[in-house]
């Protein structure tokens, strides 16, 4: 069944981490739009290594979310065409087995409940974020207005202090320059 499918064509995906940013989204999946800000209830956010590796992509820990009683998770609902599945799946290391989609039950604000597809890692070591990754974390947030106290929640994490390249990190500069240009 298609999770809030009304024609089949569409599925619900709740992002919690680099999914935020709408310019990181697009880049593999430009069907995506905005849908609604939703909480996650009894769940935390995590950040951690695949079977104890870092991340390729992200020089650190990535998020995850994982079960936590009386926790909360802030996040964004994308509408995506399903055309897109795949590509999702792709960046999210479905795959490899990094992350299992899973399907999550997520309150907006204004008090509807959607079902959506979200993704958690599976059998991860425990691990800080890639500054560049935080900093994709924290301007998605931003850009999509969060609640003020998670945004200082996310601000407030620790990273490894990796400051090498992060090829990812400049293709999302990049998309975010070429956007203000062109709605200059």
């Amino acid at each position: 069944m298609e999770p809030g499918g009304e024609s089949g064509c569409w599925f619900l995906y709740y992002a919690y981490g680099s999914n935020l940013l709408r310019e990181r989204l697009l880049l593999r999946n430009p069907s995506a739009t905005l849908c609604a800000l939703a909480r996650l209830q009894d769940f935390k956010l995590e950040f951690g290594h695949h079977q104890g590796r870092t991340s390729s992509v992200w020089h650190g820990g990535t998020a995850t979310i994982a079960q936590s009683p009386g926790d909360e998770v802030w996040g964004i609902v994308w509408k995506m065409n399903t055309c897109h599945l795949s590509s999702l799946d792709k960046q999210e290391g479905v795959e490899e087995g990094i992350y299992v989609p899973i399907e999550v039950n997520v309150h907006t604000q204004a008090g509807k409940v959607l079902t959506c597809r979200s993704y958690q890692m599976k059998d991860y070591v425990s691990g800080p974020p890639s500054p560049q990754y935080k900093k994709v974390i924290c301007m998605g947030a931003k850009q999509n207005g969060l609640p003020t106290d998670y945004q200082e929640k996310l601000e407030a994490i620790e990273t490894n202090n990796y400051a090498g390249p992060v090829p990812i990190m400049e293709e999302i500069e990049a998309a975010i320059k070429a956007e203000k240009i062109n709605s200059a």
